[in-house]
């Protein structure tokens, strides 16, 4: 089940990112070496050194064939493979494979990457054999890369560098404990080949800024997955969320929305029931409520068919104390058609992973 999720995210990513014409490509290969963040007590013990590694990038380049490209100051997408060194034979290594976007500023002088996928650990948890690796619970995994660089092309007839800061996350989001994840910061330094059409040229025109209704808009969306508890050996557990939420649209880029929604997580139920009968000085009598109810505030940024979500949200029915009343949720949505929309977000209570969401929306 889990690999089907994570090949889920990732099939969703490519999806929605393959929605332009383009005119040329390009070759990115690059090294990086940093410090693992020790954003977990918990995970100290395996902190021993430098992450270090290697990446590929292949791009697509946009030239404003769809209006969506000349707004985002034609962005370059494509796929990356990327191999990290833990330097630790508990954590062992990553592979992963991911779909991204390239953000251009200051006359594509500086540039912001965005990038998704699934990475393979060599070395998860494993009760009997490797019990110390609390980082990662399964081999399979989500990524994020988050990248700012400075990046000159054509230094050498089409070749050119590129030296920024890489962001790295990798978490199975709670599919199966142990979850603590891993999230290293990096030196990346690289170069990078263009192929492209010579005839090509950047279009510019005002067709599309408003292709859009300002009109409220109104939608319900049902949501599920799996995730399990952080108390080991209770199993992993299906989860559900049902949401409505109004949302307005205020230029080409962005919408507010806001709304409420209820969770039914089936793996509070076993907590809740474990640590009635494990810690009975908690205080809990085992019959409390594991639904809760919660509204939330937040910002969906527009690229084409696909929209980056990010919502804040506080629990206003909350029986049982699990991460705290706020909580958060970042991911994507991509617009089926008119009505009917799909999204796979992240779940979080700041850096602590409640599951990923898989779900289908309607507009009303």
């Amino acid at each position: 089940m889990k690999r089907l999720i994570f090949f889920f995210i990732l099939i969703n990513w490519l999806q929605v990112i393959a929605q332009n014409d383009s005119s040329g490509f390009g070759l990115q290969a690059g090294y990086f070496y940093g410090n693992f963040i020790k954003h977990n007590n918990g995970i100290a013990h395996l902190i021993t050194d430098h992450p270090e590694g290697f990446l590929i990038r292949y791009n697509v380049i946009t030239y404003g064939d769809l209006y969506w490209q000349q707004a985002y100051n034609y962005p370059d997408w494509g796929f990356s493979f990327l191999y990290q060194n833990n330097k630790n034979e508990i954590t062992g290594n990553n592979f992963s494979l991911l779909g991204h976007v390239n953000f251009y500023f200051l006359n594509r002088k500086v540039k912001l990457l965005i990038a998704q996928g699934i990475a393979f650990n060599t070395n998860p948890f494993d009760i009997e054999t490797n019990i110390k690796n609390y980082a990662f619970g399964s081999s399979l995994l989500s990524t994020t890369q988050l990248g700012l660089f400075f990046s000159k092309e054509n230094i050498f007839d089409k070749i050119g560098l590129q030296a920024g800061l890489l962001f790295i996350h990798f978490s199975n989001a709670n599919v199966k404990a142990p979850n603590t994840s891993l999230n290293s910061i990096t030196l990346q330094v690289g170069v990078n080949y263009k192929f492209e059409n010579s005839s090509a040229i950047y279009k510019k025109s005002e067709n599309g800024v408003n292709a859009f209704s300002k009109k409220i808009s109104y939608q319900i969306l049902l949501s599920g997955g799996i995730n399990s508890s952080d108390y080991l050996n209770l199993g992993q557990q299906p989860f559900w969320t049902f949401s409505v939420s109004a949302l307005k649209r205020i230029n080409y880029k962005s919408s507010i929305v806001v709304g409420g929604e209820l969770f039914f997580a089936k793996f509070l139920k076993k907590e809740i029931e474990y640590l009635a009968v494990a810690f009975p000085s908690i205080g809990l009598t085992g019959n409390e409520d594991y639904k809760r109810a919660g509204i939330f505030v937040g910002h969906n940024l527009h690229i084409n068919r696909f929209d980056i979500i990010t919502h804040l949200g506080y629990y206003v029915y909350y029986p049982y104390d699990f991460e705290g009343r706020f909580y958060q949720r970042i991911g994507f949505s991509f617009r089926i058609s008119k009505k009917i929309f799909s999204i796979t977000t992240l779940k979080t209570h700041f850096a602590k992973a409640e599951g990923v969401e898989f779900g289908i929306g309607y507009k009303l």
